[in-house]
C-alpha cells in the first residue's frame, strides 16, 4: 500500500502521482505513521468527502490516528495548533468561521494591496546579482503582510520568524520549542490587545462579538491566531517558491498573472493534502464501501491532475480555461485566506518579473527533509552570465 508520506519525499513528484493514479479514484493506503487509511485521488471523489457531511475533520470524534503525535507535537500545545478552522465540524465549525470572517474580510484584504506592493518594491531594491529568493523575497514577503494584517509589533518579527521555522523542522526538539514559544507569544500579545486594541486584525477577533453575546474564547482565539499566522506566510511562500521554480526552469512567461497562479497552484500548489477526514457511517465512494470510521485522506494533487475533470492534466498550462483546482480546498472548509494569498503571490510574480526579466536559476535548489514537501533554497541571478 502506498504510504502518503511518500508523496512529500518522492524524488520525481509526477511519477509518484501517476503511479497513485494508476491504483484508482479511490484506494487503499497508509498514513505517514503507518497506520491504514483510504486515499482519495479523483476529482469528484474528493469533492464528495469535502462536502459531504458523512466525513467528519473533527479530529476529537476519531481514535484511529494521533495526528499531532505523528507531527511530533507536544501535548501542551496540541490544543492550540491541531484545533484549526478545518478541524471542526458543524455547528462548531459555522459558528468559529463566521467570528473569524466578520474581521477577515474581502474588503480588508483587496485594501493590503498597494501595501502589499510597496513590501514587494522595498525587497526587490539594491538585491545583489544573485540571491536565495527564498531567503531574501519569497519568505520575508508574505511574514511581514501577515505580520502588519494581525497586528504583530515590529521588533517581534525576527523572534516570530524564528518560531515559525522551528515549526517546520525536522527536529522534534526545535518543533516543540517553536510551538511552545507562538503559543505563549500570542498568549501574551491577545492580552495586549485586549488592554490597547488598534485596527489590525487580531484586535478585531479580540473584540469580535455576535448579537448574542458569543466571542472567541481565550483558547480560540490563540488557536485561530496562530493557524492564521502559520497559513498566512507558508501557504504563500510555498506558492511563490515553486511558482518561480517552475516558470524559470520552463523558461514560461506569466502573462494573465491571474490565470496563471491558478494554474500554478493546480499543477504544483502547496497544499498537498486535505485535513484527514474520518467516516461518520459506511460510504460507498468510487466504487467501493469505506466503513464507519475509517481515515481518509483527500490527496489535492492527485485530484489535480484527474483527467476525468482536466484536459492534458500533466502539462503546465498557464491560460487553461475553466480552472476549478482544489488548491484551496473546497466546501465549507475552502481556506479562508485565499484571496490574500492570491493576492501576494500575484504581486511578487509580476514585481519580480518586471524588475528582472532575465531572472535565471543560478544552482541547485534545496529540499526541506522530513513531511512537509518545500523549498529550502532556491538560488538566482538577475541575468545570464556572461
Amino acid at each position: 500500500m502506498t504510504n502518503i508520506a511518500g508523496l512529500l519525499t518522492a524524488a520525481d513528484r509526477d511519477a509518484f502521482l501517476a503511479d497513485l493514479a494508476e491504483q484508482g479514484p479511490v484506494s487503499r493506503g497508509t498514513y505517514v505513521d503507518g497506520t491504514p487509511i483510504w486515499l482519495v485521488t479523483g476529482y469528484p471523489e474528493s469533492v464528495t468527502v469535502l462536502t459531504d457531511p458523512r466525513f467528519s475533520s473533527d479530529v476529537a470524534k476519531q481514535a484511529k490516528i494521533d495526528v499531532a503525535a505523528a507531527a511530533g507535537l507536544p501535548e501542551d500545545v496540541v490544543p492550540y495548533l491541531m484545533r484549526t478552522l478545518g478541524a471542526y465540524d458543524p455547528p462548531d465549525h459555522t459558528r468559529l468561521r463566521r467570528l473569524v470572517s466578520r474581521e477577515f474580510t474581502a474588503r480588508r484584504i483587496e485594501g493590503l494591496r498597494p501595501r502589499i506592493q510597496e513590501i514587494a518594491d522595498e525587497l526587490l531594491s539594491g538585491l545583489p546579482a544573485e540571491f536565495d529568493l527564498i531567503e531574501r523575497y519569497a519568505y520575508p514577503l508574505p511574514i511581514q503582510v501577515i505580520c502588519e494584517l494581525l497586528g504583530v509589533p515590529a521588533q517581534d518579527r525576527d523572534t516570530w520568524r524564528g518560531w515559525a521555522a522551528d515549526l517546520g523542522a525536522p527536529d522534534l526538539e526545535r518543533l516543540a520549542a517553536g510551538a511552545r514559544g507562538l503559543v505563549g507569544y500570542m498568549r501574551d500579545l491577545i492580552a495586549a490587545k485586549r488592554a490597547a486594541p488598534g485596527e489590525d486584525l487580531l484586535s478585531g477577533l479580540v473584540r469580535v462579538r455576535e448579537e448574542d453575546g458569543d466571542r472567541l474564547s481565550d483558547e480560540e482565539l490563540i488557536s485561530m491566531s496562530v493557524s492564521i499566522l502559520i497559513a498566512g506566510h507558508e501557504t504563500t511562500v510555498g506558492l511563490i517558491s515553486q511558482s518561480v521554480r517552475l516558470l524559470l526552469t520552463r523558461s514560461l512567461g506569466l502573462g494573465d498573472v491571474a490565470a496563471a497562479v491558478e494554474e500554478l497552484l493546480r499543477y504544483s500548489g502547496p497544499a498537498e493534502i486535505a485535513v484527514l477526514r474520518y467516516t461518520l457511517e459506511p460510504v460507498e465512494l468510487g466504487g467501493v464501501v469505506i466503513p464507519a470510521g475509517e481515515a481518509v485522506q483527500v490527496v489535492y494533487a492527485a485530484a489535480n491532475r484527474d483527467p476525468r475533470r482536466f484536459d492534458r492534466p500533466g502539462l503546465l498550462d498557464l491560460h487553461r480555461p475553466d480552472n476549478a483546482h482544489l488548491g484551496f480546498g473546497h466546501g465549507i472548509h475552502y481556506c479562508l485566506g485565499a484571496a490574500l494569498a492570491r493576492a501576494e503571490t500575484q504581486i511578487a510574480l509580476t514585481s519580480l518579473l518586471d524588475r528582472f526579466p532575465e531572472l535565471t536559476l543560478a544552482g541547485e535548489v534545496g529540499w526541506q527533509p522530513g513531511l512537509k514537501r518545500a523549498l529550502t533554497g532556491l538560488p538566482v541571478r538577475t541575468s545570464p552570465e556572461p
